[in-house]
C-alpha cells in the first residue's frame, strides 16, 4: 500500500535488508504544450554536495559512474512524464543522499515558471513489482520558482529511506548547481569583449615647395620617440555570485549541520511559518504534537534579574483611601453661623411687629 507523504515527511525504503533493493522514481507534472521540463539526479557526499560533476544525471548524462542510477527518460505509458531506476545496494559508499530535481528549459528566455505547473507530484515504487511505496503530490505554494527539489533518498545508518522535500529555486537549475556544487550546471562567466584597436589618424597633407626655391631646404631634426603609455592594472571583473542561496543550517540548532528539510513550523506565538532544519528535527516536528521542538517557556514575565510583578490591584502598599468630596468647616464657623441665624431672626421679628418697641437700645462708645 503507498504512503502519502507530507513535505519534509519521510518513509523506509530499505531497512535491515528488508524491502525493495531496487526502486523506480516516478516524476510526473501537468503543463501546457510549450512548457519542457526535465528531471534531473544528483549523487551527494555527507557534505551535501555532488560527489563530482559526473555524478549529476540527467539527459546528457544517462548513468552514474557506479552505474546505480539511471535515467529512464518518459517510460511513454502515461503514467509519469521521466523516470529514473536507482538500484540501492550498487550505490557507492560515499554517497550519503540522491536528490531528484525537476527544471523548466529555458524558464527565463520563455518567461515560464511553476506557478503555471499543476499536478505536480514525484513517487516510489518497487522496480521488479512495480507496486507504489510512497507518493508527494507538490502544493500549490510554488509560483515563481522555475527549478525545484522534488524529493531524495537518503542513508540511514545502514538503511534507505525516501524523504518528500518540494523546495523551489527561483534561479532556475543554476541556482541548483550553486548549492551542491555542480561546475557543469554553474553559468559560464562573462568574457569581456576585445577593445578594437585604434583608427589610424591620417597624415597632414605637406604643401607643395615653391618651384623656384633654389635655397636648400633644412630638414628638422626627428621628433624623440614617444614615452610608452603607463600600464595601469585594471582589476578583474568581479563576476555576481549566482543567485539561488548557499546551504542554510538547521533551524533550532545550527550544530546539527544543514537545514536539508523544509517543515511547517507552529511557534508558541504567531502564525505557523516554513523553516529550513536537520532531517532529525523535521522528523520530530512531523512526528510529534507542539510543543515539540523548545522547552515550555515560563509564563509571562518577569525575565532574569527583574522582579516578579504582584498580581493585580492595588500595588505593594496599597493606594491611600479616597477623600470624601466637598468642603469641611471648622467648629469655630458653624458657632459663629449659629448666631448669626439667632441674631437676624430677633431683628427680623421686631421688624415685622406693629408694637412699639419695648426695649431702648444705647450704644456707648468709650473713649
Amino acid at each position: 500500500m503507498s504512503t502519502a507523504l507530507a513535505k519534509g515527511a519521510n518513509v523506509p525504503v530499505l531497512r535491515d535488508g528488508k524491502g525493495s533493493a531496487s526502486v523506480l522514481i516516478g516524476l510526473g507534472w501537468q503543463a501546457a504544450g510549450e512548457y519542457d521540463l526535465d528531471a534531473n539526479a544528483l549523487l551527494c557526499d555527507a557534505d551535501g554536495k555532488a560527489v563530482s560533476d559526473q555524478h549529476f544525471v540527467f539527459f546528457n548524462n544517462l548513468t552514474s559512474p557506479d552505474g546505480a542510477v539511471t535515467h529512464l527518460g518518459d517510460p511513454g505509458d502515461g503514467t509519469d512524464r521521466e523516470r529514473l531506476r536507482v538500484d540501492l545496494g550498487a550505490v557507492e559508499a560515499r554517497v550519503e543522499r540522491i536528490v531528484f530535481t525537476v527544471a523548466i528549459y529555458q524558464a527565463d528566455q520563455r518567461h515560464q515558471a511553476f506557478g503555471s505547473v499543476h499536478g505536480a507530484y514525484v513517487r516510489v515504487a518497487d522496480a521488479a513489482g512495480g507496486g507504489e511505496l510512497a507518493r508527494y503530490e507538490l502544493g500549490p505554494e510554488l509560483t515563481t520558482e522555475t527549478a525545484v527539489v522534488f524529493g531524495e533518498l537518503y542513508r540511514h545508518g545502514g538503511d534507505w529511506k525516501f524523504r518528500a522535500i518540494g523546495q523551489g529555486y527561483s534561479s532556475g537549475l543554476a541556482g541548483i548547481a550553486t548549492d551542491f556544487g555542480v561546475a557543469v550546471l554553474a553559468p559560464a562567466p562573462a568574457t569581456p569583449a576585445a577593445a578594437a584597436p585604434p583608427a589610424a589618424s591620417a597624415a597632414p597633407a605637406v604643401p607643395p615647395m615653391p618651384a623656384a626655391a633654389p635655397a636648400t631646404v633644412a630638414v628638422p631634426a626627428p621628433l624623440p620617440a614617444p614615452l610608452p603609455a603607463p600600464t595601469v592594472a585594471v582589476p578583474a571583473a568581479v563576476l555576481p555570485e549566482p543567485s539561488g542561496g548557499s546551504p542554510v543550517t538547521c533551524f533550532f540548532d545550527p550544530a546539527h549541520g544543514p537545514g536539508t528539510a523544509a517543515v511547517l513550523w507552529s511557534p508558541q506565538w504567531g502564525v505557523p511559518r516554513q523553516i529550513q532544519s536537520c532531517g532529525a528535527c523535521a522528523q520530530r516536528v512531523q512526528t510529534t504534537p507542539p510543543p515539540y521542538y523548545t522547552a515550555p517557556a515560563a509564563a509571562g514575565y518577569p525575565q532574569q534579574g527583574y522582579p516578579a510583578a504582584q498580581p493585580g490591584y492595588p500595588q505593594q502598599g496599597g493606594y491611600p483611601p479616597e477623600q470624601p468630596q466637598g468642603r469641611r468647616f471648622g467648629t469655630g464657623a458653624l458657632i459663629g453661623a449659629g448666631a448669626a441665624g439667632l441674631v437676624g431672626g430677633a431683628l427680623l421679628n421686631e421688624a415685622l411687629s406693629d408694637d412699639a418697641p419695648d426695649v431702648v437700645v444705647n450704644n456707648y462708645y468709650e473713649d
